[in-house]
């Protein structure tokens, strides 16, 4: 597979140039998706979101069906990298699986796996510190912007070191696509230097790792029910697993604005616009397309038909979602599945990069 062009750590391809490099890794996978192998994932921090699913998921089963190897990471020890403690983990995590299964991906096609459940891969952590100085971890702009966002009085070790323990699971598997959002190119160029410099230094010629190129996401910023970014941690996101009336109060006490007449207008009137977006995206139209056929019936005919529209959406999805809850037993044993085929990637990708420092003893 022909590489991106490379640039300094911490200065990311300029987003135009990402996203015309983008376009083309498209092309290429629809041409030959079994030449590529996609690592994506979440930290069991909360429960997925209407965000989570337009942004990421929808796209983790369109790289699956259309025949790419996908890795999907439980990162439950990255949990820590902003809480003291890790609370409520294995529920966390069951309700994660639960999701993926929901959407759509398939254990048999794809790796469902946890951090903690797969050593050798922690292992790399260690090797791959090693390649990255402290300036350059310092300048990295989404640590920073975590750091600053942080639950925790004081900054750890793990918080500082995420983007390497992120080229870990990244390397571990030798992914060479990932699914990012623009404000994720800083953490990606981490891990194609650490990939550029291990081959660099230990390669003897050939490349160890693969560097990987970002996939970004074409999915529009969805706003949360209080008008700012739709996150689990603000509690403002409409779940995956709500029912059709915790959908309805949710939807119906989002932020919208006084003017009577329904309007798309992002930058105007982002609230309203949001909400229109997401019935369009619901329904597979355009927003224009919702906000005419409103017209002038104001915020109230526009949150019915956006919670009409979402729970269409997701009816299917909250099916297959409480038939999956009903054996929690088959959860942990797809979960098991997937550490083990995990736990094998990774262990040999271990010893390939013991034998290539010289300390497979």
């Amino acid at each position: 597979m022909a590489t991106a062009p490379t640039t300094p750590l911490g200065d990311p391809l300029r987003a135009s140039e990402a996203r015309a490099r983008s376009a083309v890794l498209e092309e290429q996978i629809l041409k030959d998706p079994g030449r590529f192998r996609v690592l994506t994932g979440d930290r069991p921090t909360g429960r997925l979101h209407l965000g989570h699913y337009f942004g990421t998921l929808q796209n983790r089963v369109r790289l699956q069906d259309v025949g790419v190897e996908l890795f999907v990471i439980i990162a439950d020890y990255q949990v820590l990298t902003d809480r003291d403690v890790a609370d409520g983990l294995t529920g966390h995590v069951e309700e994660l699986v639960l999701d993926h299964l929901a959407i759509g991906v398939d254990p048999e096609r794809s790796t469902i796996f946890t951090h903690s459940a797969v050593p050798s891969l922690n292992q790399l952590l260690l090797p791959f510190l090693s390649l990255v100085s402290v300036a350059e971890l310092n300048r990295n702009p989404t640590v920073k912007d975590e750091i600053a966002r942080s639950r925790q009085s004081s900054v750890s070790g793990l918080m500082f070191t995420y983007p390497v323990h992120q080229a870990a699971d990244i390397l571990f598997c030798k992914a060479n696509v990932v699914p990012v959002g623009q404000d994720q190119l800083p953490h990606l160029e981490i891990t194609r230097t650490v990939a550029r410099r291990f081959n660099d230094r230990y390669g003897d010629g050939t490349a160890v790792f693969p560097e990987p190129e970002a996939l970004l996401s074409r999915a529009p910023l969805l706003l949360g029910t209080d008008g700012t970014k739709m996150s689990k941690s603000r509690g403002n996101a409409v779940p995956l697993a709500a029912d059709a009336d915790e959908t309805a109060r949710l939807i119906k006490g989002a932020k919208t604005d006084s003017e009577r007449h329904v309007s798309y207008d992002p930058v105007g009137r982002p609230e309203v616009s949001s909400l229109l977006l997401l019935a369009a995206l619901c329904q597979d139209r355009t927003p224009e397309e919702i906000a005419a056929d409103i017209g002038s019936a104001g915020a109230a005919a526009l949150k019915r038909t956006v919670t009409e529209s979402v729970n269409t959406c997701l009816a299917p999805i909250r099916a297959r979602r409480a038939l999956y809850a009903q054996d929690r037993g088959a959860l942990h044993r797809i979960l098991r599945e997937g550490n083990e085929r995990a736990r094998e990637t990774a262990d040999a990708t271990l010893a390939e990069v013991r034998a290539a420092m010289q300390s497979h003893y």
